[in-house]
């Protein structure tokens, strides 16, 4: 018998990519007068999405591309910038080098997330959103550009090596039931699934992945996540030996969330892991 047909499971509406003929896009900012926000046009589906907590022991980031795992932390504030910068980089770093056994692991990025209902995702003046659309952070060609970003006069000699894009994405408070992240494993993912797309800024293109539909995608999260734990998302790896490399995720609404659930508040680092081989 499958394992995972036998674990709990919800049914959850997720949004993935609609195939079209155009490039998708999408403009982070208000663009020129006559030309659209975005070319995207979302496929809603509605997906069984199963506990991963009965198969957490089990779970790989080589593997499934994510991991759910204790990870208590010293932060008394997540809104403190210096707290985060001083106290959270350092356990996340050593977070994701015990999970993959990278030698280096560099943070280069965090995100905040605070629910408020009605708000759309980066309007100016307002907190980040959930991202309501199925997406992988980077794509074979984001994933080395943001080493090549990042890293200076060292990218070169890093890029002849293999190195990965972890995410570690925690609650800031709990249980968490508002817009759970939901993660679809690596293994499902066909290559022909995921399309790159454009993510302009005013000072650059970034590319990421959308995925398009295919029953044979698996999908799982973990109910009522603690603030003590965190989920590991890998969402780019260089080696190219059947690992798993990219990792779609999306948020979702649980439907056996409480009533009275908590807006969702939730922090996500971005790591960039290097390892000597």
């Amino acid at each position: 018998m499958d394992v995972v047909s036998t674990l709990p499971q919800v049914s959850g509406a997720v949004v993935y990519l609609a195939k079209s003929a155009e490039r998708p896009h999408t403009y982070t900012y208000d663009p020129p007068a006559g030309v659209a926000k975005s070319n995207i046009v979302g496929e809603p589906h509605t997906v069984p999405i199963f506990d991963m907590r009965p198969i957490a022991d089990g779970l790989n980031l080589d593997v499934q591309g994510f991991a759910l795992v204790d990870a208590p932390t010293s932060v008394r504030d997540f809104y403190d910038q210096a707290e985060l910068r001083d106290v959270y980089y350092r356990e996340a770093e050593d977070l994701v080098k015990q999970a993959t056994g990278a030698s280096r692991v560099v943070v280069f990025d965090r995100t905040i997330r605070r629910r408020e209902h009605g708000v759309e995702d980066r309007t100016p003046g307002t907190p980040r959103q959930p991202v309501t659309r199925i997406h992988g952070d980077y794509t074979e060609v984001s994933g080395p550009q943001r080493v090549r970003d990042l890293m200076g006069t060292e990218a070169d000699e890093l890029l002849t090596r293999r190195f990965a894009v972890v995410n570690v994405w925690r609650p800031i408070r709990g249980p968490l039931w508002d817009a759970p992240l939901a993660v679809c494993d690596a293994q499902s993912v066909a290559a022909g699934d995921l399309v790159a797309q454009d993510l302009i800024y005013r000072d650059r293109t970034g590319e990421i992945y959308g995925l398009t539909y295919n029953p044979a995608h698996r999908w799982y999260y973990a109910p009522a996540m603690r603030a003590d734990e965190a989920l590991l998302l890998k969402c780019y790896d260089s080696k190219t030996d059947g690992r798993a490399r990219f990792m779609p995720h999306t948020s979702f609404a649980d439907p056996n969330a409480p009533a009275d659930a908590l807006p969702r508040e939730s922090v996500e680092l971005r790591t960039l892991a290097f390892f000597d081989d």
